[in-house]
């Protein structure tokens, strides 16, 4: 096995930051040492194979996206990057794990869904991976599978209150999974927005004539994610069950699991880089010369972008400083404009719904350091410590410890980095959602399990890289 010290660097973790070197064996980091230190011989460069230089730069654990979407079917068609793709593309953004979807579709056996996904992923990751489970059919099968879930390395299991006809669950089918879940210490997520309500006002805006991508916006409004948000807090509260409410973007949502978690119940939240940076008004409201008001349908995501006049973006950045939201995912199902968006040419409701940034994750919510939103101990928690916590990795990944994972990202303060489609740009699109973002500060080298996958400026892995992670219970729960 091949010996790789990172020297000159600042160590930066959840708690704090310090000057360190790390030594890494094989797979696993092996010790972080004092600059200086002999403790392991008096010229330990000497004696390793790789010495990485990281002077004037921070070396941090990589990042853990706990939301991507890869190959998911949706809406007549299927996000277009693939677990060889996406995985790739988060690797040279400095996330060095995800944790993905597996899809039970009404009237199928979760198992088939979990099997279809294993295959689809095995052989193809440039990084490791693990799966939630989608359970888009509440049944007598189903519940009797949830349990052995946790066995297969699987600890967490996701319900829609959203997409009737496709992956809805009602609320005596939430209630029944979500005991079993007390029981068993599976952590449900939530998609929660009131998908019934929804359907009627999109219906309604249609009939009117109004079917731009703005009025995707306009449909799903706050008070559908503030309902349902709060409706899946008190199922949680009745059956004891750990609720996780996924791509939180309303800041009425947040209040409702800040009064919860006040409250002293097992709630938590995260949201997504488009819910601090990107705006119903900018964005699901755009226009341009190649496709008019369709311009916008790049940005049609569920739960939708929000009004930066009523400051939901504000109030994200808040809650990311007061722990009311505990991380921050992606949730990347990305779709080309030609052929996938364009479906939805004319009714706003058939545009397939998702946003590419798993790329871009690090480099957003470290420019949120840079702005002064939040410290740089937190960008690392929210970005690869919580999410490792939350599901059952830590220790493995999201720290540099002896007896990690040597997954580690060497980020360049002083560094640049343009986001744009001719500039930064892997992901499987035709376009980017990130067109014309600046960020102060540049991925300059990332480690996955002690191998340099990309590295000033070339990509040094391969497809087969990553591997399934088995993941434990959640290591955040009160």
């Amino acid at each position: 096995m091949s010996t790789t010290l990172i020297t000159g660097g600042t160590v930066v973790s959840a708690t704090g930051r310090a000057a360190a070197d790390v030594l890494v064996d094989g797979e696993k980091i092996v010790a972080v040492l004092t600059p200086g230190s002999e403790l392991l011989g008096t010229d330990l460069a000497a004696s390793v194979d790789t010495v990485v230089d990281a002077g004037g730069k921070y070396v941090i654990p990589g990042g853990i996206d706990a939301h991507t979407h890869m190959q998911l079917p949706f809406g007549g068609t299927s996000a277009s990057d693939t677990f060889e793709t996406g995985t790739r593309a988060a690797a040279w953004g400095g996330t060095t794990t995800i944790v993905d979807f597996a899809v039970q579709t009404y009237g199928t056996k979760v198992p088939d869904g979990l099997a279809a996904w294993h295959e689809l992923a095995a052989g193809n990751c440039a990084i490791d991976y693990g799966f939630h489970q989608i359970v888009g059919g509440i049944d007598d099968d189903s519940l009797a599978y949830l349990p052995k879930l946790v066995d297969e390395g699987i600890t967490s299991y996701k319900l829609f209150m959203a997409y009737p006809g496709v992956f809805y669950s009602d609320d005596a089918q939430i209630l029944k999974a979500m005991q079993v879940a007390a029981d068993t210490g599976l952590l449900t997520m939530m998609h929660a927005e009131n998908g019934p309500v929804i359907d009627v006002l999109a219906q309604q805006l249609v009939d009117a004539g109004k079917t731009s991508p703005y009025f995707h916006g306009k449909a799903r409004v706050w008070q559908a994610e503030e309902e349902a948000t709060h409706r899946a807090i008190m199922l949680s509260n009745i059956t004891g069950a750990p609720l996780y409410v996924v791509h939180v973007s309303a800041k009425q949502a947040v209040e409702q699991l800040a009064a919860a978690r006040d409250n002293g119940f097992n709630v938590f939240g995260e949201t997504c880089p488009q819910y601090l940076y990107l705006s119903l008004e900018e964005q699901l409201g755009a226009s341009s010369e190649q496709w008019g008001e369709f311009e916008g349908a790049k940005w049609v995501c569920s739960t939708p972008l929000r009004s930066r006049a009523e400051g939901h973006q504000d109030h994200m950045w808040q809650a990311l400083r007061t722990n009311d939201l505990q991380m921050v995912s992606t949730d990347h199902c990305p779709f080309c404009m030609k052929d996938q968006k364009t479906l939805g040419l004319g009714d706003f409701r058939k545009i397939p719904n998702g946003i590419g940034s798993v790329e871009h994750r690090m480099d957003l919510m470290y420019q949120g350091v840079v702005t002064g939103e939040i410290t740089l101990e937190r960008w690392v928690e929210l970005t690869s410590t919580t999410p490792a916590r939350m599901f059952g990795m830590y220790g493995k990944k999201g720290v540099i410890q002896p007896g990690a994972d040597a997954d580690i990202v060497v980020y360049d303060p002083n560094g640049h980095t343009s986001i744009g489609y001719d500039k930064t740009h892997h992901m499987n699109m035709d376009h980017s959602a990130w067109e014309g973002f600046e960020i102060d500060g540049h991925v300059d080298t990332v480690i996955s399990k002690g191998k340099v996958i990309v590295n000033d400026g070339q990509y040094l892995g391969r497809k087969g890289d990553g591997s399934f992670v088995k993941r434990g219970l959640s290591q955040y729960l009160v």
